[in-house]
């Protein structure tokens, strides 16, 4: 292990990758971790710039090679992970690693990178706000914003407490703030 990494974790919908798009702005050394997952692209995701979009049984070929830092598998047949490729890649460039994961990725990087690592979790002001904005997004089907709103509640009670900081993502402005003044103290320490 060698530099330091910031994870954002959060359910779906509640804002983190907005988040970690606008610390990725204002910092140059900053560098966004691209995950691996088994799922289809959603709007206009494209492979190696979102995701690196895997079939399922490559996944669980690359799982088998002990190719990855950490994996998950969310549902059945569809994984998200972070490749030990992907973390080298950044790292040689000199980089600070940025996760955007899920709640259960964000508390195994922690426990993979400790004290290189600074936890956050971005948190939706109630699930109302959280239906409205997965809605919002116009990427998913009914079916899948319903999984995702049921994964949510579980999400947010397994999080709470295991993350470094936490942030509750309602006025957008103001989460910008929170998580600059977080990011800035952890790279001062």
């Amino acid at each position: 292990m060698q530099g330091k990494v910031i994870i954002f974790s959060a359910p779906s919908g509640a804002g983190k990758s907005t988040v970690v798009g606008h610390l990725l702005s204002l910092h140059p050394e900053f560098e966004f971790s691209i995950s691996a997952t088994s799922r289809e692209p959603r709007g206009s995701e494209q492979d190696g710039v979102e995701y690196y979009f895997l079939s399922a049984a490559e996944f669980r070929r690359r799982i088998e090679n002990d190719e990855f830092v950490e994996y998950e598998e969310v549902y059945h047949d569809r994984f998200y992970g972070t490749l030990k490729s992907e973390v080298e890649r950044i790292w040689a460039k000199g980089n600070v690693i940025v996760f955007d994961v899920d709640v259960k990725g964000g508390v195994n990087l922690k426990k993979i990178f400790g004290s290189a690592a600074l936890s956050v979790l971005i948190l939706p002001p109630d699930m109302q706000t959280l239906e409205q904005r997965l809605r919002g997004r116009g990427t998913d089907s009914e079916q899948a914003i319903l999984e995702r709103l049921g994964k949510a509640e579980a999400e947010i009670e397994f999080a709470r407490g295991k993350f470094d900081r936490e942030i509750v993502n309602d006025v957008l402005e103001d989460t910008f703030r929170s998580a600059e003044q977080m990011v800035d103290c952890f790279l001062k320490g």
